[in-house]
């Protein structure tokens, strides 16, 4: 596993998953007429790809059942437009990274972690990444928490492109990732937070899909080459992930790290 990328990874996560993680953008993106959470997500997320169809925004977020995602979006785009709820999702996370780093804002420290995360986001080729593509052609923010969202951001975007590329090389679909990664938690898959909305025979035919191929036993965990398969994605996405952080030299990197280990540490307990 790439160690590299897998602690930047670690670091940049919890500024990444602001918007599912904290009120302040929820507010925002409510603000805008909206009323359920899971239009917020689709109008947040998808909002750089302009106005797709559904089925673009389904195969680019790869994890949603089937019918899931055309049940919002266009619909999403009746309440808003994609700019609004960029901005609106901006303002969200900025206000929650003010509110939970507090006294650290207006240090040289932060402005040191955030050019340098911004460095390494913007760097990356865009080809076959597109959901970091469309991200990284809108405009830098100048504010400093809003290019450090931005930048996160652009991370995890440029993570997910190639972690779904991984997840394809194995030949494991959406729900069997979910699937895949409540069984590494460990936690039985009708337990799992993305898929125990879903008819529980819905799910029982994903495991058994799996279960056929060998990767989950008879009593619904993994089987040795179904722990096999997870590693390999794991190791295949820390390595694709890899490619922004090469901008930097390796004292860069090493300050980066620890520039972010007490931001991180802040958000992740405001998290819990």
């Amino acid at each position: 596993m790439n160690p590299m990328a897998r602690r930047m990874f670690e670091l940049v996560e919890p500024i990444g998953v602001l918007p599912y993680a904290a009120d302040e953008p929820n507010e925002t993106m409510f603000a805008l007429g909206f009323t359920n959470y899971w239009d917020i997500y689709f109008a947040g997320r998808a909002a750089p790809l302009g106005r797709p169809t559904a089925e673009v925004v389904d195969a680019l977020f790869y994890n949603f059942a089937p019918g899931e995602v055309a049940r919002h979006i266009p619909k999403v785009w009746h309440t808003t437009t994609p700019e609004a709820a960029t901005a609106a999702r901006q303002a969200g996370c900025v206000a929650a990274l003010r509110r939970i780093l507090g006294d650290r804002v207006p240090t040289p420290e932060l402005a040191r972690a955030t050019e340098l995360l911004t460095r390494a986001a913007t760097s990356a080729p865009p080809q076959g990444r597109p959901m970091y593509a469309a991200l990284l052609a809108l405009p830098v923010p100048e504010e400093t928490l809003a290019r450090l969202f931005f930048a996160a951001s652009l991370l995890r975007e440029h993570r997910g492109d190639g972690h779904i590329a991984a997840l394809v090389v194995e030949g494991i679909g959406g729900l069997e990732a979910h699937v895949l990664l409540a069984l590494d938690l460990p936690l039985p898959a009708v337990q799992f937070g993305r898929l125990h909305h879903l008819p529980a025979a819905q799910i029982e035919a994903v495991v058994d899909g799996l279960r056929q191929r060998g990767l989950v036993g008879g009593d619904g965990w993994f089987t040795e080459q179904g722990r096999a398969v997870k590693r390999r994605v794991e190791e295949l996405t820390d390595d694709l992930a890899a490619r922004p952080y090469e901008v930097l030299d390796a004292e860069e990197r090493d300050e980066l790290v620890r520039l972010l280990e007490p931001i991180a540490a802040l958000l992740l307990a405001a998290q819990d």
